[in-house]
């Protein structure tokens, strides 16, 4: 055991794991308070196209591509992490609360896109400053962890109760995610002190992006990964752009609170995943997750809101396999499979091509298509969109299928070097 985790103590203090946990909470708040119903809010009150709803969302992709720079260039080495969240949520604050003011596109676009700059570094932000409290982060770390997934959920609970999306007020949840963007911005200074890792240390642009893992590559199980990894990410943005929209225009009320079940679904698997890999093994909890993905478009595209409306349902509380049989299980997999000196490189190449790379090439290709499938009444025809993610999903899983080999012993016995 390193020294540093010597110098933790075996349990959170009280009020340490209120701060830590209030964080956590205003983080993912924040997001859900405006990103669910993104779509809803373009096409209602701005007048946005399929692609246009795609080109706001890849902002997040684009935001996640630069974050490793700030991240590595800013808070690893020059300033403490705890500070460095609290100027960018400030700043943040600011951008989120003039997107909604806006009333045309084209700002709109600039102001999220400054936002999701500043927005997407502060995810590892939070993560840093946690696990620099915590003995044994394995164990301690998803019982904060957990409060950001409920803060999604209670920002989702709110939009559906104040009736936001069916009263054409979706410019309120703007408001809502920059006040609490602001409150984590002040908390953020009383938060506990996180030195930058990195001070005094040269590093170069390819190890902020996580290219020094790119020797994992050589191996033909993890390159298979890695591309699954990329491609099950385009029919994913589907689901992240569009499904409030298909909800709201299918005449489901207060969608965003019902679409809150899926996060609900994600904390309960999320408790479940130790026991779910070491009884299936990694290759079959992934290839599950990616399958779910498939099932989850079929049960939207034939469910509706009369006696079908449970594939409505079903198709959201999917979200907890989807998400954390690949996502979760594919980063425990990262971690296991990556030798020490490159595993934070691996996770930080793996997250830039999914949440990056995967899902700007998604974002990319959903919105022509949603277009290519409005209807004369200026809805869209949901069962065929669908079943173009659908069908993609199942192309991936087949692909994983066939060509990943899952060994006994995952890790390289030796450095895998580029």
């Amino acid at each position: 055991m390193s020294h540093l985790a010597q110098d933790r103590p075996s349990t959170l203090a009280p009020s340490m794991r209120l701060r830590l946990s209030a964080m956590m909470f205003l983080e993912f708040f924040v997001w859900g308070a405006w990103f669910v119903t993104l779509g809803t809010y373009l096409a209602a009150e701005l007048g946005a196209s399929g692609s246009q709803i795609s080109l706001a969302a890849l902002t997040q992709s684009l935001g996640a591509i630069i974050a490793p720079l700030v991240v590595g260039l800013i808070a690893d080495r020059y300033f403490p992490a705890q500070k460095v969240l609290g100027v960018l949520h400030l700043l943040a604050a600011v951008l989120i609360f003039l997107a909604g003011q806006t009333g045309t596109f084209g700002p709109f676009f600039g102001a999220a896109l400054g936002y999701m700059i500043l927005f997407m570094p502060t995810l590892a932000l939070v993560n840093s400053i946690s696990f620099n409290q915590l003995r044994d982060p394995e164990k301690q770390f998803p019982a904060i962890r957990v409060f950001g997934t409920i803060g999604w959920i209670v920002a989702g609970l709110i939009i559906g109760w104040l009736g936001w999306e069916q009263g054409g007020q979706l410019e309120l949840t703007f408001v809502m995610a920059a006040v609490g963007s602001a409150l984590l911005g002040v908390l953020a200074f009383f938060l506990p002190e996180t030195p930058p890792r990195g001070k005094g240390q040269r590093g170069s642009l390819g190890q902020l992006f996580g290219l020094d893992a790119l020797g994992l590559l050589k191996s033909r199980s993890y390159l298979v990964f890695f591309i699954s990894s990329v491609l099950i990410c385009i029919p994913l943005a589907f689901y992240y752009n569009f499904t409030n929209l298909y909800l709201n225009e299918s005449g489901v009320q207060a969608a965003a609170a019902l679409q809150s079940l899926g996060q609900v679904s994600e904390a309960l698997f999320l408790l479940a995943m130790p026991f779910l890999l070491s009884r299936f093994g990694f290759k079959k909890t992934l290839l599950i997750g990616m399958l779910a993905w498939g099932l989850r478009y079929v049960l939207f595209g034939f469910g509706d809101t009369g006696s079908l409306f449970w594939m409505i349902i079903v198709g959201l509380v999917l979200h907890g396999v989807c998400y954390d049989f690949f996502f979760v299980a594919g980063q425990i997999y990262t971690d296991k499979f990556a030798p020490p000196q490159v595993r934070s490189a691996a996770q930080g190449l793996i997250s830039m091509a999914t949440y990056g790379v995967g899902l700007l090439i998604g974002s990319l290709i959903s919105g022509p298509i949603v277009d290519a499938f409005v209807t004369e009444e200026g809805g869209h025809s949901w069962t065929a969109i669908w079943l173009i993610p659908a069908g993609l999903a199942v192309l991936v899983a087949v692909f994983f299928a066939v060509l990943f080999r899952e060994k006994a012993s995952v890790r390289p016995e030796q450095p895998v070097r580029v």
